[in-house]
């Protein structure tokens, strides 16, 4: 029956494809549909994985790049300047256009000044994301009573958004406390780990950090870990009704901040230095909160390609492999504005107040 569903397919698709191909040279599509199952026939005639039953890796690549996109869409990626059109080879260039021109006010003197304005070019190389080869072996797919191949293949996309999420919202996090770049601590009653919580005076002072910057009210995002989530939950029932939406988990806007959170954000040092991407927190080490200016940063998506293996190539194990390579990257143009919120640490041995 499954082997009867396949050719089904198989079939429909080349009727399709060879209808459409005879129909862009204006010959007639019954033609062309004939003509397509014909080729198909002909062994190793048509290319791996087209015209026949089987794996169409590049629907599937197709519907891995979706899977991306609809993963942006979901989190703090949403609405970030996408410069993939600017891609080429997995490269993507930048221009620095260094310090805007002067102003004159009130000028009298004439001719005017002339200032150049210098432009510098920087190539940005996309990170590579590689998943793992996935093994399936035709007793598998034998027995299995659902189609596996596709399941791997959607855990497969998952995964590399995943890690792409983790280093995006890194690199937007400051590196350490510097005037234009504020890494805040909390200031709330501590835990019994030392960890004292996020209140919201610690958020309105945020906000006065960037106002003090002059970065745009309209567009200020701020991604909570979930040590503060829980904080501002924990701070009042009345304050938790007015910003989560329990029906639809959303968190509402505060304080002129668009919301979000994510389960991943970077890991400061108590001194207030962002570790580096995928260390692991030490003593008194937590997760912070990130706060951006959405149009200082990009992201941008290069190529992505799944590799496949037919078991019919393996004798030995008779087994399919399957993964697949993604070029992304996610970083701020502008790093001035952006923010954290990092748990404090008080030691045991230290005051409790």
């Amino acid at each position: 029956m499954k082997k009867f569903f396949l050719l089904l397919t198989a079939v429909l698709f080349n009727c399709f494809t060879g209808g459409l191909f005879a129909a862009a040279v204006g010959a007639s599509p019954a033609i062309g549909a004939a003509a397509m199952n014909a080729i198909a026939m002909v062994p190793d005639l048509a290319p791996m994985g087209v015209l026949r039953s089987g794996v169409y890796t590049e629907v599937w690549t197709g519907e891995v790049v979706k899977q991306f996109s609809d993963a942006e869409n979901e989190a703090f990626l949403n609405g970030v300047p996408d410069y993939s059109r600017f891609v080429e080879n997995d490269v993507i260039h930048l221009v620095d256009a260094g310090v805007n021109p002067d102003v004159l006010i009130n000028n009298t003197t004439y001719p005017l000044d002339v200032q150049n304005l210098s432009e510098t070019d920087i190539a940005i190389s996309l990170d590579k994301y590689q998943t793992k080869a996935t093994p399936i072996t035709d007793d598998e797919l034998y027995a299995c009573s659902y189609d596996k191949m596709k399941l791997r293949k959607e855990q497969h996309g998952d995964a590399i958004a995943e890690n792409k999420h983790n280093k995006a919202i890194h690199a937007f996090a400051p590196a350490t406390n510097t005037a234009s770049t504020p890494v805040l601590a909390t200031t709330g009653e501590v835990t019994a780990e030392g960890r004292r919580r996020l209140t919201t005076d610690d958020i309105i002072t945020a906000k006065h950090k960037l106002d003090k910057l002059k970065v745009p009210a309209q567009g200020r995002r701020l991604v909570l870990c979930s040590d503060h989530i829980e904080d501002l939950l924990r701070q009042d029932q009345k304050f938790a009704n007015q910003f989560y939406n329990y029906t639809t988990g959303k968190i509402a806007n505060l304080y002129g901040f668009e919301v979000y959170e994510y389960s991943s954000n970077p890991v400061y040092t108590t001194a207030g230095a962002k570790k580096s991407f995928g260390a692991v927190a030490g003593t008194g080490e937590f997760e912070a909160s990130v706060i951006f200016y959405v149009k200082n940063m990009f992201k941008a998506n290069g190529s992505t390609k799944m590799y496949y293996s037919e078991a019919k190539t393996d004798p030995l194990n008779q087994r399919n492999l399957i993964n697949f390579r993604h070029y992304s990257v996610a970083l701020p143009k502008v790093t001035r504005g952006t923010c954290a919120i990092m748990s404090a640490y008080v030691a045991p041995s230290q005051s409790q107040s």
